[in-house]
Formats: structure tokens, C-alpha cells, sequence
């Protein structure tokens, strides 16, 4: 039965990482008329069809102005090929994944939740990956997350062949955040600006962990 959790995990896990060849191709959209109002800065001026992030070229064809965050920029034209639906949904799923992350790094260097010590010792970053998959933590954590992935891939699956969810939405509203109309766009915004922020900040902590050894608190104070 283990086992075949485990293959079931690894293949739903695997589809993040599918080949272009077999992603859904891009699909054209009406060019919108007016660009959504939801930009942190000036709310809405610096953001839409009335946005261009690379001056004096043209605007890549699958972003119309109506995506949150879209400011037109694509330099290697990812969005004329790979259908917007399915990019929008791995930038928000990597997003959120970085920003708990990025948080879980900076953590480790300010306080010990109980137990961890005597379980894992002082291993952090890294080194706490590979002391974990020593003692099968990570395995565990592989089967349970790759059958919640599974699920997630369905409902992709059935956002591409035309339902009408949304890219990133698994229907997870706790705090009823998306109640309001005017105030959900600006919330999706500065969720689509964290993810990509701490995507950044992962790979940064990341590396220079690899470089000296220590967290990112620990580099800063020294």
C-alpha cells in the first residue's frame, strides 16, 4: 500500500514539472478595452493594456491587460505558447510555496519549536532536508503532499478544459477574504507580489547558505 501511495505521489508531483510538449498551448483572448484597477502604486495607473514593462516593443499576445500583476512582460514569450491559465496557476503554486519557505528559513534562526532539537538536532536549511530524509520524514511528507497534488491536478485539469475556476483557487477562504469584490483584486495583487518576491528571496537564502553555512539571520548579524 505504501508503495503505491508513493508512485501515486511522485506522478502527481512529476506534472508540476511536465515538458512543454505536453502543456496546454496558448490560447487567444479578447484584447481588453480597459485595464483593471488593482495596482499597489496608484492604484491601477502602472498596471493593465495601458502598460508596457519593455518600452517601444509589442505586447505579447496572451496578456491582454486583464491578468493580475500583468504589466506585459515576457521577454522569451512563454505566454504565446504555454496557455496563460497553466502559467498563472504554477507562478501562484510556487509562490506560495516560496513564501512559507522563505518564512521557515528565517524562522529557524530565531526560535526551536519544541522537540525539534532532540529529533532533528541543530540541523537547519539544507542539512535539515538531508538529516530528515535520513530518518524518513521526507518521504512521509512526499506521500501525503503528492496525494494532495493529485487533487490539485485534477482541478487544474478541469480549469483547462473550460470550468470556470479560476487559476490558484481550491475554494480556501477561511478568513472569507474574497467576500468583497473591491478589495479581492488588490488581495490577489499582493499575493501574486509576495510569491514572486519570496521566490527570489528562497533562491537567495538558498545559495548563500550553500556559500557560509549559516541562516539568513544569522549572515545579517554575523
Amino acid at each position: 500500500m505504501l508503495r503505491f501511495a508513493a508512485v501515486l505521489a511522485i506522478a502527481g508531483s512529476a506534472s508540476a514539472f511536465a515538458p512543454s510538449g505536453v502543456l496546454p498551448r496558448a490560447q487567444s483572448r479578447a484584447v481588453a478595452n480597459s485595464a483593471p484597477t488593482m495596482q499597489l502604486y496608484k492604484e491601477g495607473t502602472l498596471q493593465g493594456i495601458t502598460v508596457n514593462a519593455i518600452p517601444k516593443s509589442e505586447r505579447p499576445i496572451g496578456l491582454d491587460g486583464t491578468w493580475v500583476g500583468d504589466v506585459g512582460f515576457d521577454p522569451l514569450g512563454f505566454s504565446s505558447i504555454i496557455d496563460m491559465r497553466w502559467l498563472r496557476e504554477a507562478e501562484l503554486k510556487h509562490g506560495r510555496v516560496c513564501m512559507l519557505a522563505a518564512t521557515g528559513m528565517i524562522v529557524q534562526d530565531v526560535y526551536t519549536f519544541p522537540g525539534v532539537t532532540k529529533t532533528f538536532g541543530d540541523a537547519k536549511m539544507t542539512t535539515l532536508h538531508d538529516v530528515a530524509v535520513k530518518q524518513g520524514s521526507m518521504q512521509q511528507l512526499l506521500v501525503w503532499l503528492g496525494l494532495l497534488e493529485i487533487f490539485g491536478f485534477v482541478a487544474i485539469v478541469q480549469m483547462l478544459q473550460g470550468s470556470d475556476r479560476q487559476p490558484g483557487d481550491f475554494g480556501f477562504d477561511p478568513l472569507n477574504c474574497a467576500a468583497n469584490p473591491d478589495t479581492l483584486a488588490r488581495r490577489q495583487l499582493v499575493e501574486l507580489k509576495n510569491g514572486r518576491l519570496a521566490m527570489i528571496a528562497t533562491g537567495g537564502m538558498l545559495h548563500h547558505y550553500f556559500i557560509t553555512g549559516k541562516g539568513p539571520i544569522q549572515l545579517i548579524t554575523g
